[in-house]
């Protein structure tokens, strides 16, 4: 059964939407554009590209809308550095939907307008090579039933929050996660609640609270640092 998410303007002027299914926003209310800016690009992406010097590999729990996505492309076009992006979407929105999307017309990137339509039009588990620097790649599952191939060095975790999906948040999800990464990699949230960054630290994570977007206080950064003995 489809379901038809109403669309709202956030206070930076870009769209979000309010899931039909779980009563939230996709975005801060705040202002869409800027969470992801300051989240998952400040945060993530550009931590990533100052520490790794191979190519960036994202993990996205959460493609919704696609913002996050059509931000790191452009970042990667950008900074001309390879970004292979994969976002895992088990409640996709419609093609349709996606269309009434402003962020386009709000980033003033024209050029991209086909890549967009290209992510929310693409199967699920088929790499797409969307530019030369950046490729895509959605799986239309929960994250229960994924099973990747190879190891990433960016999460972008993006779910809704704990109090509507807490299974996503709880010690035994981040200890997933933590084995999905390779050593130094880098994960990044809106999220800052106490139970979460208590899960994350039992899975192993080494966490640097950051101040957070507009509307929140505090947002999380967390590094896979793997300690290793010496004989």
């Amino acid at each position: 059964m489809i379901k038809h998410n109403e669309l709202i303007t956030s206070d930076d002027g870009s769209h979000t939407l309010i899931s039909e299914q779980f009563g939230v926003s996709y975005h801060s209310t705040h202002g869409a554009l800027q969470e992801s800016i300051t989240v998952f690009l400040a945060a993530g992406l550009h931590y990533a590209r100052h520490n790794f010097l191979s190519e960036i590999k994202v993990l996205e729990m959460g493609f919704g809308t696609g913002l996050n996505a059509l931000l790191t492309l452009m970042e990667a076009e950008k900074y001309r550095r390879v970004v292979r992006y994969s976002t895992l979407e088990a409640y996709p929105i419609t093609e349709i939907q996606a269309d009434t999307l402003n962020y386009i017309d709000i980033l003033n990137s024209p050029q991209h307008a086909e890549h967009f339509k290209t992510m929310h039009a693409a199967k699920s588990d088929q790499r797409v090579e969307l530019t030369k620097y950046f490729s895509f790649n959605k799986h239309l599952t929960k994250i229960e039933d994924f099973h990747p191939v190879g190891k990433y060095n960016l999460v972008y975790y993006d779910a809704f929050a704990p109090t509507t999906q807490p299974e996503l948040w709880d010690d035994a999800m981040m200890k997933r996660i933590y084995d999905l990464l390779e050593d130094q990699a880098v994960f990044v949230s809106y999220c800052a609640k106490g139970s979460f960054k208590r899960a994350l630290k039992a899975a192993g994570f080494i966490l640097e609270p950051l101040p957070g977007p507009p509307g929140k206080r505090e947002m999380t950064r967390a590094i896979k640092k793997v300690v290793r003995s010496i004989d």
